[in-house]
């Protein structure tokens, strides 16, 4: 199986001198295309900071984050925005939602502003599947948090991305809703081959995964398939 997403040597620093954190530490990992590999660790091990670069949100102190064959790293911000609207699914526990939008434009918005024609059908399907299809013309503040994430998550899927990056997705939500999400999840990554990067908490994600990588105080630490 090819290697969709690799990082070489990945560091990243913040702070200086005596306030130095080094939340990565020369992180090496090889991610397989179309695969579902789950990051796990302590709080503050350096989970979401790897996600983060992953998904070109961050820049790092060193190293590559080498997606599809690109190395990151060297585009410059219109290129690695492009990246992220058209490659990347981005699923957080902040929902980030527009408040001005309703539920339906929210989760088109990002495939408007690449210039390209929602597929409708598609979007209500997602929808329906995450129990929100009758809550599309509602503004965010008529829905309910888990309701938001549903939403979020739906924006994520929309334009059929390459790789999801999905940090926590069910930590909002009730154990009945985040089995409903996580096979959402799933049904995605086995119909359209979408490679799946997701920070948890939960072993019972991680036994679904097909190789799980360990972080700890931001060093990968073993794996498991």
């Amino acid at each position: 199986m090819d290697t969709i997403i690799e990082t070489v040597n990945l560091c990243r620093n913040y702070g200086t001198g005596s306030n130095l954190v080094q939340a990565l530490k020369s992180v090496n990992i090889q991610i397989p295309a179309g695969s579902f590999t789950a990051i796990m660790g302590k709080s503050g091990s350096g989970k979401s900071t790897l996600l983060h670069l992953i998904g070109g949100l961050d820049r790092p102190s060193s190293g590559k984050v080498i997606v599809d064959g690109e190395d990151l790293y060297v585009l410059n911000q219109d290129k690695l925005a492009d990246y992220r609207r058209r490659k990347i699914g981005l699923v957080f526990q902040s929902y980030n939602l527009i408040e001005e939008l309703n539920a339906y434009d929210n989760i088109v918005f990002p495939i408007l502003l690449d210039k390209k024609k929602p597929d409708r059908g598609y979007v209500e399907m997602l929808a329906e599947e995450l129990g929100i299809k009758d809550r599309l013309s509602h503004l965010p503040h008529q829905l309910s948090g888990g309701q938001q994430q549903r939403v979020a998550i739906a924006r994520a899927l929309a334009h059929k991305p390459t790789v999801i990056l999905a940090d926590e997705p069910t930590g909002n939500l009730d154990q009945e809703s985040g089995q409903e999400v996580l096979k959402l999840f799933l049904a995605c990554h086995e119909k359209f081959g979408q490679t799946i990067v997701m920070v948890t908490h939960d072993p019972d994600i991680g036994a679904l995964a097909d190789q799980i990588l360990n972080i700890e105080d931001g060093r990968i630490v073993g794996d498991a398939v």
